[in-house]
């Protein structure tokens, strides 16, 4: 081709997002699909159906089907030709899952041209509403794998966690212990990234290397099904399953439904489709040394691994762009709205005074730690304010300033702490690349940047990184013999927002260690 682009795919909690990027990486096209405001059939709230036991959580399959027939449909409206694309891959909301029933693969390889996917697969699916990410009704399922295969941390040195409510193994075995008919009429168990592949390939796609990390089933350093975590589950498993491949690998090129419906080339290639987090990773263009910090309402932390080292807190998956590399993961519950109650009650609800105060307080806060979980938080486990001098006495109240950068200190000293727990090592090229609200923070990034002694740099456009890191990912699926990094080298360039002050290193290595005894203390 002489001018092709690159299609990247996002299916994510609330809408089904597509992004197309040329040659040089420059955003060309982008449609939306909104589920709650353009499929209102469904139902849903926040794209999905939280029932009434307040810990059950679905959404339905054939609304995420009917809003890819509706995104392509809105891309060719704005005038983008499906003939460019020379290669495409996606994403999906990570630990979700869909039953096709048998004949479903006879379906999907005969789809006829005239007739929309949502149309022609409707009756195909044995559980109309898939179990996702925030469904938390697996607890029986999940000590039950746990005490299979000798424990928590046993599990996680197998599959890079330790059980998780929402990670897919747990789900499927509620689902075959509650719905035994629906699981023996089931002939594939896809994830969500697998299933949206399969709809482009016309044909069942392999669960990547990197989405399957995501669901206690797949032994990271074999790079294959764990056979007594699929025992522990349910049997059969493995055929339901298919095999997994590599997630940079070419699962085939797209289907001749797509290419007689919506005129795409017959060349068009497909790489495999993978996990939104991994994703991420791959639109931030992480790379090894480097941290991802995404500062929301929920914090999260990413980071480049070469050698891993599973813990009970946190994840470890199939690094997405790298099949020799992994990925690990931290997610906190306490981010910027943990941020803000102490912003209103020190800051009279100024981010200027805040930062002023932040700023009168020396690095190291005269050896104050705080530890700030208004929320039960996941890593640790643990919930309230706990305050703590610099003899490690618990007290009762800061002033103001000591306050503020207890807290901003106290959470990235925790970042810091599990980092390294899980293996991240703070070298001379390590970098931070933040997002996320506070990421326009000078003063909280120059804190973040002195605590992990790298300099921090910021990126545009981050709300999309997941779908476009698919898109940079299927210019990599198709060079293949090339370095990721050297594939997305011409993407936009990050902007730098701070460096750190070496005078600080050795103060907050003494905090580190600090943080990890007291943190312990607290924990339930």
């Amino acid at each position: 081709m002489a001018s092709p682009t690159f299609l990247g795919f996002d299916l994510s909690t609330q809408q089904l997002k597509a992004i197309a990027v040329d040659n040089g990486l420059n955003v060309t096209h982008e449609a939306s699909v909104h589920f709650d405001s353009d499929l209102p059939e469904f139902k849903t709230d926040g794209g999905v159906h939280k029932h009434n036991d307040g810990c059950t959580f679905t959404a339905p399959c054939l609304m995420w089907v009917k809003a890819l027939d509706m995104v392509l449909r809105r891309l060719k409206e704005k005038g983008f030709d499906f003939k460019t694309v020379a290669c495409l891959s996606g994403t999906g909301q990570q630990h979700g899952s869909v039953y096709w029933k048998n004949g479903a693969q006879n379906v999907l390889r005969s789809l006829k041209k005239d007739s929309s996917f949502a149309e022609q697969l409707k009756d195909y699916f044995v559980v109309g509403d898939s179990p996702i990410w925030m469904d938390s009704s697996t607890s029986s399922q999940c000590r039950f794998l746990e005490n299979t295969v000798g424990g928590p941390q046993k599990l996680a040195e197998i599959t890079g966690s330790t059980a998780y409510e929402r990670f897919t193994g747990n789900q499927i075995a509620k689902i075959y212990q509650t719905k035994r008919e629906s699981y023996n009429e089931c002939e594939r168990i896809s994830l969500v990234s697998s299933f949206l592949a399969s709809l482009f390939i016309g044909d069942y796609a392999p669960i990547d290397y990197s989405d399957g990390s995501g669901m206690n089933l797949l032994n990271i350093v074999k790079k294959d099904w764990e056979d007594t975590c699929l025992e522990a589950c349910a049997p059969g498993l493995r055929d339901r399953l298919g095999s997994p491949c590599p997630s940079q690998a070419q699962i085939g090129t797209i289907s001749s439904y797509l290419v007689e419906r919506h005129s795409f080339s017959v060349s068009c290639k497909v790489v495999a489709f993978t996990g939104d987090n991994p994703a991420s990773l791959a639109g931030m263009r992480l790379a090894e040394g480097d941290i991802a910090l995404s500062l929301g309402t929920s914090d999260s932390l990413m980071i480049w691994l070469k050698t891993p080292q599973p813990k009970l807190e946190g994840h470890i998956f199939v690094n997405p762009v790298d099949k020799d590399a992994y990925m690990g993961m931290l997610c906190y519950k306490n981010g910027s709205l943990t941020r803000e109650s102490i912003r209103d009650t020190c800051a009279e609800k100024s981010w200027e005074k805040f930062n002023t105060l932040l700023g009168s307080t020396p690095p190291g806060n005269h050896g104050n730690i705080g530890i700030y979980f208004n929320i039960r938080e996941i890593t640790p486990f643990a919930v309230g304010v706990h305050r703590f001098n610099r003899e490690d006495e618990k007290v009762q109240e800061f002033s103001k300033k000591v306050e503020i950068r207890a807290l901003v200190e106290g959470q990235f000293l925790a970042k810091r702490a599990y980092a390294e727990k899980l293996g991240y090592n703070i070298g001379p090229n390590s970098r931070i690349l933040a997002t996320g609200g506070a990421s326009s923070n000078t003063a909280i990034l120059q804190v973040i940047s002195d605590i992990f002694q790298a300099p921090v740099f910021t990126i545009q456009d981050t709300c999309n990184s997941a779908c476009l890191g698919c898109a940079y990912r299927a210019k990599h699926g198709l060079v293949g013999d090339k370095a990721f990094s050297e594939v997305v080298s011409e993407a936009p360039p990050y902007q730098l927002a701070v460096t750190p002050n070496p005078d600080v290193h050795d103060v907050y290595n003494t905090m580190t260690e600090r943080y990890i005894k007291l943190e312990s203390s607290i924990i339930d």
